[in-house]
């Protein structure tokens, strides 16, 4: 047996199916043992394609997607979308090649320090020295990507290491993933006495709250004692917008409606957030408040958020810890589905809580969200969109959104009715991921239904993946919203300085382009339009391409209707 095969019995011990890339001479060994294995290697277009691919396959399933690329450009090529899958806490592991060991201490061909570069976005990483390293080095790098926090790790497997024989004694390891430890009972105790302080407390869920358990345990907490939850655009859908005491998402670049509920809330309790994707000034400038730290990690340092209690350890087990010992339940329950019509308020646990006090601030995010409503011979608007979008898929259906003007949007406007129902990325916040994205949701998921939205920016990004789509016999609805401009950037340039440079591009004929693909390409045409292609994609589970032009006068009306309201209501202050 060599080590690349080896390798690759490792890698089928750690449940891998799939292993997406660009083939390379250094990687050819490699290859050759992945082509009588279990496992399907998918040749990509492009090796930030085939690591978005990985990426977002890890962040749907929870077990780490994989990646692979040869040494120089094709380990750098890697780079964008293995840090994003760090930054957004999506289990990934990460195979490279490089040149032989008897060439790595002279300048030579495409020879870079890929470890060392990648050492700064990944939780772990090793170039394989040894045969003897190889079952350990694999066991490893999955078991860092898979547990909390999940994220990146990375292999690098040289070209001469790869053939070299090795004795059978050295199989692959047995997968073990350790269990987390459940949280500190005094933290738990001191959780209890701020709650039960606490008049307008408030929940924060973020990117950690997503977890199946963990969503599960918070909305039966939430519900159980009609606590309101705001979420960050990485949290969406951990309670589904369904529930009355779902507020919407916090994150955008200027004060919403939402941020009024963190002005009055005196408690933030705060469940799996993140600080990568939205840090804490923009959300605790209000009035001062307790704060409850509730996620795997402890807290970062930072003076705007100083919790007065952590509660580290398991989310799902926390929240689940409270339930049962405040909730009146008994441990050997079977939680029922809840709903916040039929839930009564445990007066025990929130015993000062104002009740219903958030129900105001609802009702202005939602008469707001009606705003949007498209008629029949309206240009297309992104918000408009969305809501043909949204009421064309059922409530399992998945959203993967882009970087862009659509993505404030997608967060604002766009609900969410379960857990991994939206995919934002807001860690690194990565233009070009949403395309690749889908091709791992279809994989993964080939019966739901999927729409890929992207800006005209975005997807040029990386186009070249309906190709690798196509091929895999996938099926989503690839959406572009052209309003050719890098409109979010656009639109910041427009808020600080009342107009732009340097963003106005042009675009080829997108549904030609989705043609020569072999693909459907359309042009939505009006409302009922867009929802009739959105439909048959749905129906047939087959690629589509659909381009809307869109204009983009709602993103400055509502600047100035939340500067007006936040004006309006300071003057009433005073």
């Amino acid at each position: 047996m060599t080590v690349a095969e080896l390798f690759v019995a490792c890698l089928e011990k750690e449940g891998v199916t799939h292993i997406f890339g660009v083939p390379g001479e250094e990687n050819e060994s490699l290859l050759f043992a992945l082509e009588h294995s279990k496992i399907t290697f998918v040749p990509c277009r492009h090796e930030q394609g085939a690591a978005f691919i990985a990426n977002v396959f890890g962040r749907l399933t929870g077990k780490a997607g994989v990646c692979l690329g040869t040494l120089g450009p094709g380990a750098t090529n890697l780079i964008t979308g293995v840090a994003d899958a760090n930054l957004d806490k999506a289990p990934l592991v990460a195979i490279t090649a490089q040149g032989g060991l008897d060439r790595l201490h002279h300048e030579s061909h495409q020879k870079v320090d890929i470890v060392n570069m990648f050492r700064p976005i990944t939780k772990w990483n090793g170039s394989v020295s040894s045969p003897v390293v190889v079952t350990e080095m694999v066991c490893k790098a999955f078991r860092e990507a898979e547990q909390e926090k999940p994220g990146a790790t990375h292999i690098e497997l040289s070209e001469d290491v790869a053939d070299l024989e090795v004795d059978d004694v050295f199989g692959p390891m047995e997968p073990r993933r350790p269990r987390r430890p459940a949280s500190d009972y005094k933290a738990i105790r001191k959780s209890v006495e701020l709650i039960r302080a606490a008049r307008r407390p408030l929940i924060l869920a973020g990117n950690g709250a997503i977890r199946k358990l963990a969503s599960k345990h918070l909305t039966e907490f939430a519900e159980r004692h009609q606590v309101p939850v705001a979420s960050t655009f990485m949290g969406k859908g951990a309670l589904t917008d369904r529930s009355r005491l779902s507020l919407g998402t916090i994150g955008l670049g200027f004060r919403d409606y939402i941020a009024e509920a963190f002005d009055e809330a005196d408690l933030i309790i705060t469940v799996g957030y993140d600080i990568a994707e939205y840090p804490p000034q923009k959300w605790n400038n209000g009035k001062p408040k307790r704060i409850i730290h509730i996620d795997f990690d402890p807290a970062e340092v930072y003076t705007e958020y100083d919790p007065d209690v952590e509660v580290v350890g398991d989310i799902s087990a926390a929240l689940w810890e409270l339930n049962r010992t405040h909730g009146n339940l008994d441990d050997r329950e079977v939680y029922p589905e809840l709903s916040s019509e039929n839930v009564k308020v445990n007066s025990d646990l929130f015993r000062n809580m104002e009740k219903g006090w958030f129900e105001p601030i609802r009702k202005r995010i939602g008469e707001d969200l009606e705003l949007f409503e498209l008629q029949e011979n309206d240009e297309f608007t992104v918000p408009g969109a969305l809501r043909i979008i949204r009421e064309a898929m059922d409530d399992g259906g998945l959203m993967i959104s882009d970087v862009g003007t659509h993505k404030m949007w997608i967060a604002r406007n766009f609900p969410t009715y379960c857990p991994n129902g939206c995919l934002i990325s807001n860690g690194l916040a990565s233009m070009g991921i949403s395309l690749p994205g889908a091709i791992a949701a279809s994989l993964h998921q080939p019966e739901r239904q999927i729409v890929a939205a992207m800006g005209d920016g975005g997807f040029l990004m990386n186009a070249q993946e309906l190709e690798t789509a196509r091929r895999l016999k996938t099926g989503f609805a690839a959406v572009i919203f052209n309003d050719n401009d890098y409109g979010l950037i656009s639109w910041k340039q427009h808020l600080s300085r009342d107009h732009s440079v340097s963003t106005r591009i042009d675009n080829p004929d997108f549904p030609a382009f989705a043609k020569s693909f072999g693909l459907e390409g359309h042009r939505a045409e009006s409302p009922s339009h867009l929802a009739d292609l959105l439909q048959t994609c749905f129906h047939g589970n087959s690629i589509y391409v659909i381009e809307i032009p869109i204009r983009t006068h709602v993103n400055n009306e509502l600047i100035k209707r939340l500067d007006s309201y936040w004006k309006e209501k300071q003057q009433i202050g005073s």
